[in-house]
């Protein structure tokens, strides 16, 4: 029965992932675990820009974007950190969610606390 959560989480991500693509996106990782600290759902760059996107997604009635909260945006903002400090990476970048309703894809960029 847990299984179920999971395979709809993953047709969502590939479902932004898509999206992302289709906009001019180059994903660079999915899931990328940072240890201790967290996952980042998808690291994408666009542009001179390196994003980092969670991604949120539900059933029913309620909203999905409702489940970013202060604390898992506390999390991405550190394993960002760490991703770029284990990369050696020194570029702009963004903290983003990623929305999906259905078949519908709401993208909002600069998500801040």
């Amino acid at each position: 029965m847990r299984q179920l959560p999971k395979i709809f989480g993953d047709k969502s991500e590939t479902l932004a992932a898509r999206f992302l693509e289709q906009e001019g996106y180059m994903i660079l990782e999915r899931n990328y675990f940072a240890r201790k600290l967290g996952e980042i759902d998808i690291i994408a760059q666009y542009e001179e820009t390196l994003h980092f996107i969670e991604v949120k997604s539900g059933r029913a009635n309620f909203d999905p974007v409702y489940n970013i909260t202060p604390a898992k945006l506390r999390k991405v903002i550190h394993s960002a950190h760490y991703y770029m400090k284990n990369k050696r990476i020194n570029m702009a970048f963004s903290i983003d969610a990623l929305i999906v309703r259905g078949d519908e894809v709401e993208f909002i960029e600069n998500v801040t606390l």
